[in-house]
């Protein structure tokens, strides 16, 4: 077919093809003839900004948002790539701007977008925005496994590791072959010692699965101390065969960019472990006062039900959501929840109180408190 009868949605189309295929350069040549032909198609500008952000071309990719923007100011998706631009050359006050921009427009039930926005921003290390836009996605897609794991995540970095516990748990009862999300709440585990709750989730996974040494060292270590394998046992080969895959020795391409990578927009250098204990600190600090038996609460299970009442009450509501414990008393059911707990997440659940055994799951992860 002519260009000449090519509407700007066909270049729109055949680009968005050749970008997810990773033809980006293609994408590009397609995206400029279509703009040559329909300059003012916001859609073809925006394309092409998300393709020179692709290729990391973040300068090219501003001023392509810029010209879009000038198309159509309340584009979300140019909004969306404008701030996420922004992050990457060091504006966080603008990118913020071009965020809250979205949400004044409405478009907070947009959850792809609201993950997109999350994402860009705990990139960026700023934690608390991000956990703001994760829920805003959770809230509009409840059984959406990527919003709860990034609730997870973000939860953790600010170091609400309750609350992390809780969502990384949710994630994997929506979608339980989530290695991502599995593999992060094993190493939760793993770093409050409970050893045996890591494994446990760590033997879930495949070799493939990882990506990062860290877990695998993990999974032949403690391989090697709970079921006392010798190093050179069959069960080993396949983790450290991929230990060995990815710490091969990278060529200097490969480390100049990490090095380009590891350092601020200031030019200082990146530190994880600084990260996480500035984010540690910027917690709320305040303790919630201890609420008297008599008041309302509402609890979330793992599943996604509230259950609202005193705290009797909610323990009677989670005896009776299951089935095998329907004809038990409260304090059999709670030792028998407690030591279920304890196995998958190592975490010793009190059952000396119906608000203990709350708090206690809430610590655990295996439920949360919402109020």
């Amino acid at each position: 077919m002519s260009d000449a009868f090519r509407s700007s949605d066909d270049f729109d189309e055949q680009a968005h093809q050749l970008y997810n295929e990773g033809r980006y350069d293609d994408a590009l040549g397609v995206l400029r003839e279509g703009i040559m032909l329909y300059p003012h198609a916001v859609e073809l500008h925006v394309g092409l900004a998300y393709a020179y952000v692709a290729r990391e071309e973040f300068a090219w990719a501003r001023r392509a948002f810029e010209t879009a923007l000038a198309i159509d100011p309340d584009h979300e998706d140019g909004l969306a790539g404008m701030g996420e631009t922004l992050l990457r050359l060091g504006n966080r006050p603008g990118a913020i701007r071009a965020f809250e921009r979205i949400l004044d427009l409405g478009f907070s039930d947009d959850h792809d977008l609201m993950l997109q926005v999350g994402r860009a921003l705990f990139r960026d290390g700023l934690t608390g925005p991000a956990h703001r836009f994760f829920e805003l996605a959770s809230q509009v897609h409840p059984d959406s496994s990527d919003a709860a794991a990034s609730i997870g995540y973000a939860a953790h970095r600010l170091g609400r590791d309750g609350d992390a516990l809780y969502w990384l748990r949710r994630a994997l009862a929506l979608e339980p072959e989530f290695a991502e999300a599995r593999i992060y709440l094993a190493n939760m585990l793993y770093d409050r010692g409970e050893s045996e709750a890591a494994l446990h989730h760590l033997e879930r996974t495949r070799p493939e699965d990882h990506f990062d040494e860290l877990a695998l060292w993990r999974v032949i270590e403690l391989k090697r101390t709970v079921y006392r394998l010798p190093d050179h046992d069959p069960e080993l080969m396949p983790w450290m065969a991929r230990l060995e895959e990815i710490t091969a020795e990278p060529d200097a391409l490969e480390m100049l960019l990490a090095e380009v990578e590891a350092q601020q927009p200031d030019g200082s250098l990146r530190d994880p472990n600084q990260l996480e204990l500035f984010a540690s600190l910027l917690s709320d600090p305040r303790v919630p006062r201890r609420s008297l038996s008599g008041d309302p609460h509402e609890v979330a299970t793992l599943a996604g039900t509230l259950l609202r009442g005193t705290w009797d009450e909610i323990v009677q509501q989670m005896k009776d959501a299951e089935r095998e414990w329907r004809d038990a008393s409260l304090s059999e059911f709670m030792m028998g929840h407690a030591r279920r707990g304890q196995a998958e997440t190592g975490v010793v659940i009190p059952v000396t109180s119906v608000e203990a055994f709350i708090r206690g799951s809430a610590a655990a992860g295996v439920i949360r408190i919402v109020t």
